[in-house]
């Protein structure tokens, strides 16, 4: 049927009207981007706990990660992706077992050696167990209590919101077998630092000073703790000294590989002011070798590179963000230590990492400059509707923007619920399981809103 002129004329005004009110429509933001379609954090999570899995630093694993994330970012969109590489010392895990022995049967127990320890050896070692009911309790010991024993530090970590237990409570893994070891000590072992109440182990690193021989060193589960704990109190025979008698044996065959490579990740979504400072925000590709590094860090990798995925499709901000993929956190903090001495001296105008799981955000803190008091007060009320409150302490930042916030680079944290946290840390229970996506997406839509801001901010705000 041939249409009337007239109808025609009403038919493309109407079409034209319509197009002007679609053009007309607001951009979206990041924030509002984050909480619609698919969710790349998610995505990010996924593939990278289930295409590599376990990602011990320096290991063919990590090598293996570090060029899935390359390829990745990429294909995301990411300009000037890079790896740069660092050398590090390597040390595997070998086998691991441990045994109370002088009970009315030999009782096993569930035990991961921590990382650096020393091996005892294929035969394994046995000897009477030196008990601390903390770490205190053994830096106070006489050396004559502890020398020619496996030592035992007792703690007891309870779960808190803001995770702050484990820098009191993890002395006893970060410098016990160092403490034990000038002592003496033929061995120690540690009741993990975690929160649950499954036979799992936690993992972790410890060191030992320049010049103290390292040795073997180990956490045994919490339920694993208990029980040793209550051999120890009931009644025993007893020696000339009154002193209970408790013994262990113990065989803990890990290796130290010595130097090879390890790297970092690094992308960017460019700045439409090439001579703004860029925003740094980071996360950790390598993860312990026991579970699939699931919370522990493929998440935080995934949320801050979701958010500033969020940032560049709403439109090119004003400051360039760089995404920092760190290598080789878990065993001594390698790669920030690597990205610090590559561009320390660069100007950074705030730091920002994810690295304490997938927990919904609760708080957000601020190290910021004098000068952007009014861009603290805009981030805080941006992400007050995703139910974030105002915390009233500096930021600290996190283990690889470290160096870069105490040589004086402004830092924000975006603190996550870690109540559930050290239930999963560096146990093999952290699998991609335990990441709730409901929240994972709250994390990505507070950090698409605060990332937008700073992306955003002007030079008399930030440096």
């Amino acid at each position: 049927m041939k249409i009337p002129h007239s109808s025609t004329r009403l038919a493309g005004i109407a079409a034209l009207l319509l197009s002007s009110a679609v053009s007309a429509q607001p951009a979206q933001s990041a924030a509002e981007l984050a909480q619609q379609g698919d969710d790349p954090a998610w995505a990010i999570t996924r593939d990278l706990t289930t295409d590599v899995g376990p990602r011990m630093a320096g290991t063919d694993a990590e090598a293996v990660a570090r060029r899935w994330a390359v390829r990745r970012l990429q294909a995301m969109g990411f300009a000037n992706v890079r790896e740069e590489a660092f050398d590090m010392p390597v040390w595997v895990r070998g086998a691991e077992e441990a045994w109370l022995t002088s009970g009315l049967v030999p009782q096993k127990l569930a035990i991961s050696a921590l990382g650096n320890s020393a091996s005892t050896g294929p035969k394994g070692i046995e000897g009477e167990i030196a008990y601390f009911e903390s770490f205190d309790a053994l830096a106070a010991a006489p050396d004559a209590a502890v020398r020619g024993k496996i030592v035992f530090i007792d703690h007891d970590m309870k779960p808190t919101q803001d995770g702050s237990g484990y820098g009191y409570y993890g002395r006893g893994r970060f410098t016990g077998p160092n403490v034990a070891a000038k002592k003496g000590a033929i061995a120690i072992v540690i009741r993990s630092i975690g929160t649950d109440n499954h036979r799992n182990p936690h993992t972790g690193v410890t060191n030992f000073e320049a010049g103290v021989k390292p040795i073997p060193a180990g956490a045994i589960s919490n339920p694993d703790a208990d029980q040793l704990v209550r051999q120890w109190r009931r009644p025993q025979p007893v020696r000339s000294d009154e002193t209970p008698s408790l013994k262990m044996k113990l065989t803990l065959t890990p290796q130290s590989l010595g130097t090879r490579k390890s790297g970092n990740v690094i992308a960017e979504v460019p700045g439409s002011d090439p001579s703004a400072s860029p925003i740094i925000i980071a996360c950790h590709l390598d993860s312990w070798d026991l579970g699939t590094g699931s919370i522990d860090d493929a998440a935080g990798c995934g949320i801050i590179t979701a958010a500033a995925k969020h940032v560049m499709a709403a439109g090119q901000p004003r400051r360039t963000i760089r995404i920092l993929w760190a290598g080789a956190e878990e065993v001594g903090v390698f790669g920030g230590k690597a990205y610090f001495d590559a561009h320390g001296k660069e100007k950074h105008a705030v730091a920002l990492e994810s690295d304490f799981g997938a927990d919904r955000v609760w708080r957000v803190d601020f190290k910021l400059p004098d000068s952007a008091k009014a861009l603290s007060d805009r981030i805080a009320a941006a992400v007050m509707p995703f139910g974030v409150v105002r915390g009233k302490q500096p930021a600290n930042g996190g283990a690889d923007i470290g160096a870069l916030v105490q040589a004086g680079v402004p830092a924000i944290d975006l603190a996550q619920d870690g109540t559930r946290y050290f239930d999963l840390h560096h146990t093999q229970d952290d699998t991609l399981d335990k990441i709730d996506p409901v929240q994972l997406r709250q994390n990505v839509t507070v950090w698409a809103a605060t990332l937008a801001i700073l992306a955003n901010s002007s030079n008399d705000e930030l440096p």
